[in-house]
């Protein structure tokens, strides 16, 4: 497994954490795990999780996994956790269809090679809008950083 992170702060002082995990090979008990997962461990408890739709200019036609952790020892900070699979020149939002294409992948292609992408962007206030910004930063800082990876993603 090769991991890529990278925290990006704006003049304004708004910032996103950017984590890509690549694997080259995916097998039982080595595998690309959603972040529902592992978020807990780290502290993190999940509040909500959808799929959202993503705007083609942002990422990708289609959509992505969004959840909203709440972290800290107080339990206080809230982040906006957008996700998605990626291989074989698919943007995969569900962990289950992310399964089912890598058994398919495996048989068809003889490929389990996978990635992971997750930008986490603070949610700063409780109001739908400071959510929104939340949202509006990842898309952003996304469509920016990930043309750039393109070429070193499973495609």
């Amino acid at each position: 497994m090769t991991t890529f992170t990278r925290n990006y702060i704006a003049p304004n002082r708004t910032g996103v954490n950017l984590y890509i995990g690549y694997w080259e090979s995916q097998r039982q008990g080595d595998t690309i795990h959603s972040p529902l997962n592992c978020l807990p461990g780290a502290g993190w408890e999940p509040l909500s999780q959808t799929i959202i739709s993503v705007p083609d200019s942002a990422i990708a036609r289609g959509r992505i996994a969004a959840c909203q952790p709440r972290r800290g020892s107080e339990g206080l900070d809230r982040d906006l956790v957008l996700y998605w699979y990626q291989s074989h020149g698919r943007i995969i939002a569900s962990e289950y269809a992310s399964r089912f294409h890598l058994v398919v992948d495996a048989v068809r292609l003889n490929r389990t090679d996978g990635a992971i992408v997750r930008v986490v962007a603070p949610i700063d206030g409780d109001t739908p809008q400071a959510e929104q910004k939340a949202q509006d930063v990842g898309f952003r800082s996304s469509a920016c950083s990930l043309p750039q990876l393109a070429p070193y993603l499973p495609g």
